[in-house]
């Protein structure tokens, strides 16, 4: 679907000849259930990218899980970047998600000083149908809602968005349902603050499909859609915008970024389904990171 303004062809980042860009990917990392720096690091590095993590926090599990251990890294991060500082690392992309406390976008604005030219790539990990995250606290969602305005690609859901934009949420996010109007109206209000593109994950209307809206600065607009799955699983958003990214940084457009993303996840919840216990251990990747690589051809 579009509204008739054609989609910028110019891609975000401009592979060149044998280069293989850097990114740094600022996210926790979950030593059980696929999420976070366990998807962004195979992922990304499928796609021919040098991944250089900045965990922002160490957690035993998923947060679905009952007991999860998690240990907060942000006392460390000032001196760990110091530190790439020093021996003079580049970086051509910032991919931030999970964070575990307000300093942290701090940190991340560090990075963002640091390497000026960097593509700023936000998934703003904090809430999903309704309901914010239980480690995150009303300053962490006005940190993360302020780190949203400089984004390069922002990659929320209805509830996300809504949290960066200051309006309520509650119940009437949980169904993830709204018009293409309202879908519009959003993005245009998140272009407002500053990011340059915006894609809204997530909307289902119950007609069997689950519906990405995708603005950006140059006034465009359109959906991208997929089959939607009678099941829901724990860290496809860290591997949509993490597979969203790989194509990005293999020199593709907006358009095929999205869509390739979109039919990603789908194929990979799929390869979950057979396996044992899936709907607790997170969504299962491993066999297509062949089609991840194929973007490089």
């Amino acid at each position: 679907m579009s509204n008739g303004i054609s989609m910028s062809t110019q891609p975000l980042y401009q592979r060149e000849g044998d280069y293989i860009p850097r990114v740094a990917a600022v996210h926790d990392l979950c030593g059980y259930g696929k999420c976070s720096l366990g998807v962004a690091i195979p992922v990304l590095s499928a796609a021919g990218c040098d991944v250089c993590p900045v965990p922002t926090g160490l957690f035993s599990s998923h947060t679905a899980f009952p007991g999860w251990y998690m240990h907060d890294t942000t006392e460390i991060l000032s001196d760990y970047l110091a530190a790439w500082k020093g021996i003079g690392v580049d970086i051509d992309a910032i991919y931030s998600g999970f964070l575990g406390a307000p300093e942290q976008v701090d940190r991340i604005r560090d990075l963002y000083a640091t390497y000026p030219a960097a593509l700023r790539v936000v998934d703003p990990v904090m809430a999903d149908h309704g309901r914010v995250y239980p480690t995150y606290t009303p300053e962490l969602c006005d940190a993360m809602a302020k780190l949203a305005e400089g984004a390069d690609i922002l990659t929320p859901n209805l509830t996300e968005a809504a949290i960066i934009l200051g309006e309520p949420i509650g119940d009437a996010w949980a169904g993830e349902d709204i018009t293409d109007d309202e879908a519009h109206r959003l993005t245009d209000a998140l272009l407002a603050k500053g990011t340059k593109t915006v894609v809204l994950k997530g909307i289902q209307r119950g007609d069997g499909l689950i519906r990405n809206f995708v603005g950006a600065q140059d006034g465009s607009f359109f959906e991208v859609n997929n089959e939607l799955l009678p099941y829901m699983l724990h860290g496809t958003g860290d591997l949509y915008c993490s597979c969203l990214l790989a194509a990005v940084m293999a020199g593709r457009t907006t358009e095929e970024a999205v869509r390739f993303a979109g039919d990603f996840v789908h194929d990979a919840m799929i390869v979950s389904s057979k396996q044992p216990q899936f709907q607790d251990r997170g969504v299962s990747f491993e066999p297509l990171l062949g089609k991840v690589a194929a973007l490089l051809g």
